[in-house]
């Protein structure tokens, strides 16, 4: 069985998350899709929303897509939030399976990633899709940083680059501005119903 782990905040989950992780599924043939949201901050801004709001947005949203799963193994309460950490848990819930990495290269860019190496030994593929502001030659200079051996397990899938972003998303929300029909119809109801990100009524919504 080959598995995907889309690792991220989700903060929150939307119509580009979900694009990706299909793609990466038809692409590599994946028999599952594992999103794993995190708490981890060592990359990013702390979430806004909780874990319990970010994985029910996460539920509504994939429940149409049989071969994708919500996995909270990054919530734990003793989770690192670093893949290096995370890849040998998942390993241990999924002995059977070929795991492939699925990222967007602006988080593979703009991070300093913690023990590199030891996260491609425990894939398969590296899977990563095309964000736009990714510079061609900033992704090649990280490609190119990885050690022969493990290179061949770095891919670059072949995707349109979608604008949409959860930064982007927030910033609309604070403006006032609708975000509907940029996330699921279940992901936009439950911001909606529990005034996430500072959500207020927003006229003809």
């Amino acid at each position: 069985m080959k598995v995907g782990v889309f690792g991220g905040t989700f903060d929150p989950v939307h119509n580009a998350h979900l694009f990706v992780a299909e793609s990466a599924r038809i692409i590599e043939r994946l028999d599952r899709v594992l999103f794993v949201p995190t708490n981890n901050h060592h990359y990013r801004d702390k979430p806004q929303a909780n874990a319990v709001h970010r994985c029910a947005m996460i539920l509504g949203a994939i429940g149409g897509n049989t071969a994708f799963e919500l996995d909270d193994t990054d919530l734990h309460a003793n989770a690192s939030g670093y893949t290096a950490d995370l890849l040998p848990r998942l390993r241990r819930k999924y002995p059977a399976a070929g795991l492939t990495f699925i990222i967007g290269a602006d988080s593979l860019v703009n991070a300093n990633w913690v023990r590199f190496d030891e996260v491609l030994e425990a894939l398969e593929r590296f899977a990563i899709a095309p964000r736009p502001g990714v510079r061609a030659d900033a992704l090649a200079r990280v490609i190119a940083a990885v050690p022969p051996a493990l290179r061949e397990r770095v891919t670059t899938l072949n995707l349109p680059e979608i604008p949409e972003s959860a930064t982007l998303l927030r910033a609309l929300i604070a403006q006032r501005r609708s975000i509907r029909y940029l996330v699921p119809e279940p992901v936009w109801k439950y911001i909606v119903a529990h005034r996430l990100y500072g959500y207020t009524d927003v006229e003809n919504q």
